[in-house]
């Protein structure tokens, strides 16, 4: 069985990440993109690393541009773009595809884990996956489930 420690990924300014460093942690994973109706979640999503960060939690932004090309071009725009609008602390990863056969490992796993209302697949931008300290997937939420309404789960993970 995998977990999250399992996985590697590059962070937005180019570092190769065990994300076994965040074993310990409760981890949001979201697939994020900045042109996109949702994009402004990032706030939400900022509130919650700042709301409970100190107490074990951290979420992990993956931008992807497979819908509908709502992603800026490089890594270090998408940086910009993150900070400079909303603010964005927790920690980014380089561009990533989340389906398909280009599907970023960890992507791949998640999805087996957690399936959708009719698929595997990620449907939108902004799907997220509650980890709990261990590694292990305890939850999917839909691309339109706002941030603060998981605030209840991440305080249950958090123990």
């Amino acid at each position: 069985m995998h977990t999250l420690a399992d996985f590697s990924a590059r962070s937005i300014e180019g570092q190769d990440i065990d994300l076994a460093d965040y074993l310990g942690q409760v981890v949001l994973v979201v697939n994020t993109a900045s042109k996109c109706g949702l994009t402004p979640q990032f706030e939400g999503l900022q509130a919650l690393y700042d709301r409970f960060g100190e107490r074990g939690f951290t979420v992990l932004g993956f931008p992807c541009d497979q819908f509908r090309d709502q992603e800026l071009d490089d890594d270090a725009e998408i940086a910009g773009f993150c900070q400079r609008n909303y603010g964005v602390s927790f920690p980014m990863f380089s561009k990533i595809d989340v389906n398909g056969e280009d599907a970023h490992p960890l992507y791949r796993w998640l999805r087996a884990e957690q399936k959708g209302v009719l698929s595997d697949r990620i449907k939108w931008n902004f799907t997220k996956f509650l980890l709990d300290r261990d590694g292990t997937v305890v939850a999917r939420y839909s691309p339109t489930t706002k941030p603060e309404k998981i605030a209840a789960d991440i305080e249950r993970a958090l123990g």
